[in-house]
């Protein structure tokens, strides 16, 4: 037998969730308002997390996990701008209390893609009052709730809403306006600093990260246009937004899931999603973001696999690559996989399924997946068992 792949002591293992797409009972936020308009499926109780997070928590220690991201649903926290629910504070403090209490180390992010219904009926991210709308609610959520943590994401995913919301159309507020992206973008990286700022002024010591959805992007064929795009995309999408808040970020929290090539295309493998498995890409994306010399945390790498029949081998040849560019110099802290749970998977409703727990909607019964038992031996001894 190969010896095996031992990874950093104290490396962070876990799963992550988010609140809209777990909780249920979200009904003033924007998704909720276009799941009532038709315009995406309806959420409602979802997997019923608000009521269920001990629970679930518990399995997640059973599995070995020594740690957990999950996000604050900012419509609770701030149903009227300005004006803060003090039960919903309560809740979150609880939620990261039991967390604590079962020996997961929280990663809490602030805002994962759903936006009050005050905030997004006043244009969004669109209106400039958002940077400084944005920077409120962290401070608040930094002062009020956050005294257990020692991890905070500002934003997740900002290129990936920004894009679907304002470029492809299909996400609220499903607009298709090249202009409007780019200072929505723009925005968003304004309110990361603004945020980073605020939070800063009340935990210093806290520490203050950005969850980035990056891909690795390359290029086949004869046609030089091909690497053109290649190396184009790869700058706006992985770099750009990193670069602007590269000053005002403690840690990079890493999304991890697709591969893009421009040029012949490979006959790879596919998940539920019609997406290509490629876990070699994860390594190029870590060796390229080592470049900022920050610490680095993959907070989200999944598969929709409703059979379970292909997540242990994601998580394991995705681990292998992790672990080489950690050999090679790359500062990785942290595995945490998406998702715990099945779950609302956005304009996909509860179709696609990626959580190492299988959840039925109607009944809300748990049932542990076998690829969350072959992660939990991985968890549980920090090493990845190789081939012989």
């Amino acid at each position: 037998m190969k010896p095996a792949l031992r990874f950093p002591e104290k490396f962070l293992w876990g799963a992550a969730c988010a609140s809209y797409q777990v909780e249920g009972g979200i009904e003033n936020c924007d998704w909720a308002m276009a799941g009532r308009a038709g315009r995406v499926p309806p959420c409602g109780s979802a997997c019923d997390h608000y009521n269920r997070y001990e629970s679930d928590f518990d399995n997640a220690q059973k599995l070995g996990h020594n740690s957990h991201r999950i996000s604050i649903e900012w419509a609770r926290i701030e149903p009227e701008e300005g004006q803060f629910d003090r039960n919903e504070v309560v809740h979150y403090k609880n939620v990261i209390k039991a967390l604590r209490a079962r020996g997961l180390e929280p990663i809490v992010t602030l805002w994962h893609f759903t936006l009050p219904a005050w905030f997004a009926n006043d244009r969004g991210f669109e209106n400039p009052k958002s940077v400084e709308r944005f920077g409120k609610y962290a401070e608040f959520v930094a002062k009020e709730i956050l005294n257990e943590v020692k991890f905070v994401q500002t934003i997740n995913e900002p290129l990936v809403w920004a894009g679907n919301g304002y470029i492809r159309g299909y996400w609220p507020p499903f607009r298709k306006n090249y202009i409007s992206y780019l200072k929505v973008v723009r925005n968003l990286a304004t309110a990361h600093q603004k945020a980073y700022e605020t939070i800063k002024t009340v935990r210093g010591d806290l520490l203050v990260g950005i969850a980035k959805n990056n891909m690795f992007f390359s290029a086949k064929g004869v046609n030089p246009l091909n690497y053109l795009m290649a190396v184009v995309s790869s700058y706006w999408w992985n770099r750009y937004f990193l670069s602007k808040i590269r000053r005002e970020s403690d840690f990079i929290g890493l999304n991890f899931y697709k591969t893009l090539v421009f040029g012949p295309k490979s006959s790879l493998p596919k998940s539920d999603m019609g997406w290509d498995i490629f876990p070699e890409g994860i390594y190029h994306v870590l060796k390229e973001l080592g470049r900022y010399k920050k610490p680095i945390y993959v907070t989200e790498n999944g598969v929709a696999d409703a059979d379970d029949s292909i997540r242990k081998n994601f998580i394991r040849d995705h681990l292998i690559q992790v672990h080489g560019a950690i050999q090679e110099g790359v500062d990785v802290r942290g595995y945490f996989y998406w998702s715990l749970l099945d779950n609302y998977e956005w304009a996909h409703g509860f179709e696609k399924r990626f959580g190492l727990i299988e959840v039925d909607f109607v009944t809300q019964e748990r049932r542990i997946r076998a690829s969350a038992i072959a992660y939990k031996n991985i968890c549980e001894t920090n090493a990845l068992e190789t081939e012989s």
